[in-house]
């Protein structure tokens, strides 16, 4: 079987300054693959890509030059109508759940809109929405309650349910364990390793922490100044 997902020698540079003279290289000759149900952890500094080559993969960015295949399509240069339908394939989990959820929207509201947005299956969206929350260890009782009344735990697994509610084959994690602290990392670390043995999906694990990408991750990229490089099998 093919890999899930093969980027090849992908660049993103962005131009600064007033005529945009400066170029800084963000992701210069990035190369890695998934296989479907792995997790690859790419690891390295603060600054050095890592962020920016997971929104080019999610195709939020587009590359300035490289090659994307997600189950062997060619998505580089996608335009959105199409990519709109890959939206649910492939979703992103990131650093700062106060950010990525809407603070007008309840819980109910945040993990419900991915479904309201691409599911047939209107009238089941409560009862999955509840399945969902359970399926990341949070109490019903919760449904009505919005960001500001959680706590950071709470809402990375509202987060988390939010990203898998449409099965996806691809989750891309960025560093979704560092604003929390030791005892919440670990039970979101098994939750999230719970959630791939039942549904199968595969995990790009964004982290600078070696402890956390090594204990996750089944083989591992580490990324410095834009650029990949692959430990050794």
């Amino acid at each position: 079987m093919s890999s899930l997902l093969v980027v090849e020698n992908v660049r993103k540079y962005y131009r600064l300054g007033l005529l945009g003279k400066k170029i800084v290289k963000a992701v210069e000759n990035a190369s890695l693959d998934i296989d479907y149900g792995e997790t690859l952890g790419l690891m390295g500094p603060s600054g050095c890509g890592k962020s920016t080559l997971a929104r080019v993969i999610l195709r939020i960015l587009r590359p300035d030059e490289g090659k994307i295949l997600f189950k062997g399509e060619d998505i580089t240069s996608l335009k959105m109508r199409r990519l709109r339908r890959l939206r649910g394939e492939m979703t992103l989990v990131s650093q700062s759940p106060e950010t990525s959820l809407n603070p007008r929207f309840t819980v109910y509201q945040s993990i419900a809109e991915p479904l309201l947005l691409y599911s047939r299956n209107r009238p089941g969206i409560r009862e999955k929405v509840l399945e969902l929350m359970n399926k990341v260890g949070l109490n019903a009782e919760l449904l009505d309650r919005y960001p500001f009344q959680l706590s950071g735990g709470q809402m990375q697994r509202i987060a988390i349910a939010r990203a898998i509610a449409l099965n996806p084959k691809l989750v891309v994690l960025d560093e979704p364990t560092s604003m929390l602290d030791p005892l919440m990392q670990a039970q979101i670390l098994h939750l999230l390793r719970r959630i791939q043995e039942e549904m199968g999906t595969s995990y790009l694990f964004i982290s600078h922490d070696p402890e956390v990408v090594q204990w996750i991750s089944d083989r591992i990229v580490r990324m410095k100044e834009g650029k990949t490089y692959h430990d050794a099998s």
